[in-house]
């Protein structure tokens, strides 16, 4: 029998196995325990959303709807890799399933039974994952997503000493389900069992620290384009504030040039809606050069 872990504990864990963690409003107590029990807990269960968005799809997972109050999971991993805490405890995600499979999660068997009958409250036994994406197989799975899919299971079934056994998806647990639809649950649960080999990768919240050479190696390629040479010659020290000021420059024009192909956009769409007779060929000329004026700053503030 497994005790669910505690708030500070699946944070811990999560940020263990090098995952980016978001901690959403009140989710430490936000949960449905008053309806039934929470654990003992047995395993992950993995779900997509048929949703878009990382804000929607997360406030739709932490308050839930009109037929299903939420939480709907532990956390909702988005596109980017990040995982959105909503939940802690029992939520409404698992939904009855089949006994027979959760004996064989419990056992950790190789392969598991197809479910045949709905008998057995899920949201009791199982973390839930909800994974931002449509489900209609046509939604890209991004990497950076399947990775955060396999290091939020891992960081899991190592704190409760699990295999990748223990992961399963939703439609692995009731023939009702779908989910989650996009990719194979044997290749996940094969990117768990490599993650679990080795120690969890350990994150610090000065991970992002930065030394005194660090900020001058930053400070030199903030003023490369410039031609101007901070350190001249390598006998003047650079200050955090002088690195920054440098920076904020920089971005500052990257911003204005994401306002001007906004602005550019803008009056394609009101050309559109105008009717046939806008300069369509001139509009497309202002979005191109609006768009490799982008390009060009952010390359040269990321690759200088």
């Amino acid at each position: 029998m497994a005790t669910p872990l505690s708030a500070a504990r699946v944070v811990a864990a999560l940020k263990a196995e090098g995952v980016k963690v978001v901690e959403v409003d009140g989710w430490r107590t936000h949960n449905r325990n008053h309806k039934g029990a929470w654990g003992p807990v047995h395993g992950v269960m993995i779900h997509h959303t048929v949703s878009s968005g990382t804000k929607a799809s997360v406030d739709l997972c932490r308050d839930g709807y009109a037929a299903l109050p939420g939480p709907l999971c532990l956390g909702v991993i988005a596109k980017d890799g990040t995982v959105h805490l909503v939940g802690n405890g029992r939520a409404n995600h698992a939904g009855s399933g089949d006994d027979d499979v959760l004996k064989a999660v419990i056992a950790e068997r190789a392969t598991l039974p197809a479910p045949n009958e709905n008998n057995t409250d899920g949201n009791t036994h199982f973390y839930g994952f909800e994974c931002v994406n449509l489900g209609d197989g046509k939604d890209p799975w991004p990497r950076p997503q399947l990775d955060a899919i396999t290091r939020a299971s891992a960081a899991l079934c190592r704190a409760h000493g699990w295999s990748e056994r223990s992961v399963i998806a939703h439609k692995e647990w009731t023939n009702t389900k779908i989910d989650p639809r996009g990719f194979s649950m044997k290749d996940v649960r094969a990117d768990i069992q490599q993650q679990l080999t080795g120690k969890p990768q350990q994150q610090k919240d000065d991970d992002m620290a930065l030394t005194d050479a660090d900020l001058d190696k930053i400070a030199l390629r903030v003023w490369a384009l410039t031609g101007d040479d901070p350190l001249k010659g390598g006998t003047t020290k650079i200050s955090k504030e002088m690195m920054l000021w440098g920076m904020a420059g920089r971005l500052q024009r990257v911003e204005t040039a994401v306002a001007a192909q906004a602005t550019t956009i803008d009056k394609l769409v009101a050309a559109v809606a105008a009717g046939p007779a806008a300069d369509l060929d001139a509009l497309k000329a202002e979005i191109r050069q609006a768009i490799e004026g982008i390009s060009a700053t952010v390359r040269l503030d990321v690759e200088s």
